[in-house]
């Protein structure tokens, strides 16, 4: 129990510590930023399937229920980073940027027989963008105006969930987070007479907790097959936190400034969630599962600022949805040749947004991956991962700006025998 305390606690201050925003996208400037599929190594060379996914040899936060899985001598970390390259393109004007970081850190070890408990520190939104726009004040075009906009900031959950096997069929499970992180955004507008200088920035600080559910259920096929069903939900709630937006006018000629701020008591909430996955196993060769998951942003208002007045409005963000398809295959799990036992994943997806740009819908997503899961050989077992997979996402609308990302993904999965007993005789 010792060294799962000391894992525990050196987990949460590794992923505290290099926890950051892994976005440089203009779209995360709306509602709570980019949102995050919550999924790990072994996942994310699928494109993100996990919800009926469940191995004794891995962590899948995607759905709880899979903790009971867990071998009874077997204790797992699971840590992952990764890296993006995002090509940009408005107007036929394009330019790239770069962003990447140390991203997650889950554990899982049994806790009594058909019982595991894991824990970890995952990402929930990303925010992170810089960029400028030009234009004019009115139609005589005799003052131009330019604005710049940035952004950073993000949530984490910090998580420790149980799963169980109440019957042999049918496994339960729950993720209970903390989640906190902070938002910070502002625009600038300067006129080309540089008298007048107008910046609006919204911040809040964010502190409170998640619930996540899951359930699978296991269906034997034959002796070396199986269908296994799946169904996620995270119910919705509010932050309990007060967004502010700070208004500043400087007249640069007589060097005074003027702020105002507003604050709306308990103005953010997350939306119901709600995820339904199916996969078919084979063995340990071949696997494959798809994932529908919606959230519900539809009846969540939002903070946005009209005409002098800084309030909660509805109709700014709209229900979202994702759909993966993906799929593992094994030549031979037992076989001596790493070659044939390296784990071959692929698997494509799409997204609906969650929120309108001026009354528009935002952007669709399209993705990609593909990856490997290369067993690690070593003196104390040959039974850990190393995890590579890369992914291409391309996000577009219709007079918007148009993205490119190609994202590399690396992550390890140690599997220690921490419960094994010796016997002498």
């Amino acid at each position: 129990m010792n060294k799962i305390l000391a894992s525990f606690v050196l987990a949460t201050l590794t992923t505290s510590a290099f926890a950051q925003s892994n976005t440089n996208s203009p779209y995360s400037q709306f509602g709570l930023g980019d949102i995050t599929d919550q999924s790990v190594s072994f996942n994310k060379g699928m494109n993100g399937v996990g919800l009926a996914m469940r191995r004794g040899n891995e962590v899948n936060p995607m759905n709880p229920a899979s903790y009971s899985s867990i071998d009874s001598l077997t204790m797992l970390f699971d840590a992952g980073m990764s890296g993006q390259i995002t090509n940009y393109n408005e107007n036929g004007k394009k330019f790239s940027g770069k962003s990447g970081g140390f991203e997650y850190v889950t554990g899982l070890f049994r806790a009594f027989k058909n019982v595991g408990i894991s824990f970890g520190v995952l990402p929930y939104s990303n925010i992170g963008y810089q960029y400028s726009q030009t234009g004019v004040l009115d139609d005589r075009e005799e003052t131009a105006v330019a604005s710049q906009y940035s952004g950073d900031g993000g949530l984490h959950q910090f998580y420790i969930g149980a799963g169980f096997r109440p019957i042999k069929p049918l496994s339960l499970g729950f993720n209970l987070s903390y989640l906190w992180g902070d938002y910070n955004r502002s625009m600038a507008t300067v006129e080309s007479s540089n008298l007048s200088v107008l910046t609006k920035e919204y911040r809040a600080d964010i502190s409170s907790y998640k619930l996540d559910f899951g359930m699978q259920f296991e269906l034997p096929l034959s002796k070396n097959d199986n269908l296994t069903l799946a169904a996620t939900w995270s119910p919705g709630h509010s932050l309990k936190t007060d967004p502010e937006c700070l208004i500043t006018n400087i007249k640069t000629s007589i060097g005074k400034a003027d702020t105002t701020t507003y604050k709306i008591a308990d103005g953010l909430s997350i939306p119901t969630t709600f995820g339904f996955g199916v996969s078919y196993n084979h063995a340990r060769n071949f696997r494959v599962g798809a994932d529908l998951q919606i959230q519900k942003w539809g009846s969540v208002d939002y903070p946005s600022y009209t005409n002098g007045v800084y309030a909660l409005k509805s109709g700014l963000l709209k229900d979202s949805y994702r759909f993966n398809f993906g799929g593992e295959w094994t030549p031979n799990p037992m076989a001596r040749s790493i070659f044939k036992r390296v784990q071959y994943r692929a698997g494509v997806g799409m997204a609906t947004p969650y929120y309108y740009i001026n009354g528009k819908e935002g952007p669709k997503e399209l993705s990609a991956s593909f990856g490997f899961g290369i067993p690690i050989a070593n003196g104390y077992n040959n039974r850990s991962v190393l995890h590579i997979s890369g992914q291409f996402v391309r996000r577009s609308a219709d007079n918007m700006i148009k993205e490119n990302m190609f994202r590399l993904n690396i992550g390890f999965t140690f599997n220690e025998r921490w419960f094994a007993k010796w016997k002498v005789e």
